[in-house]
């Protein structure tokens, strides 16, 4: 047993990285809009330190305006090649402006175009729009860096909850739970 879920977590995602064939920092993201209505989407962490979990994506998609009517988030890792899973519920809040920057530049150059020509989860009237649109952005953004677009952040959720389960045969899995306390984490086991 240990009592920090942070170096528990990165035990299990340098196995995650060297044993899932794709994308093991890819997790399910739930938010709820203000009427407590959820969804849930797949994004990939691009961070995680002792501050909480970290993904970046357009403010002004579904997520981006559920986000800012409700604050809170759940993270679901799946890492199948393991049977492993991870649960994170927490509160979420922007990252800030220098790290949305520094990320935004480690992406590669069509990304970056990407999304300013994407108005992310609004409706589309034709593939061939959205081409158009990121054709006219690389002729305008040609031999010039691309800057990040305003509308476009990195949030972190906080962790007051971190479970982590284990499959064990028969459903007789093992469940850890570590929740947030003045003083630290505290760890309980739950039944399966």
């Amino acid at each position: 047993m240990t009592a920090d879920p942070h170096a528990l977590f990165d035990e299990w995602f340098a196995e995650a990285r060297l044993s899932e064939p794709n994308d093991p920092e890819a997790v399910a993201l739930a938010t709820a809009d203000a009427d407590g209505a959820p969804s849930v989407r797949m994004v990939l962490m691009k961070g995680h330190d002792d501050r909480g979990f970290v993904f970046y994506t357009n403010s002004r998609s579904r997520k981006g305006g559920e986000l800012a009517a409700n604050p809170r988030a759940a993270m679901l890792f799946h890492w199948k090649a393991l049977r492993r899973q991870v649960r994170i519920e927490g509160p979420v809040a922007p990252v800030t402006d220098t790290e949305a920057d520094a990320y935004f530049a480690t992406r590669g150059r069509e990304s970056q175009l990407g999304a300013w020509a994407s108005d992310q989860s609004r409706p589309m009237a034709g593939r061939s729009v959205f081409e158009s649109r990121y054709q006219a952005l690389v002729t305008d953004y040609e031999g010039r860096d691309v800057p990040r677009p305003p509308h476009w952040w990195g949030y972190r959720i906080a962790p007051e909850r971190i479970e982590f389960w284990i499959d064990r045969a028969h459903r007789l899995h093992e469940r850890r739970l570590f929740t947030r306390t003045a003083g630290g984490w505290a760890e309980s086991l739950l039944y399966p």
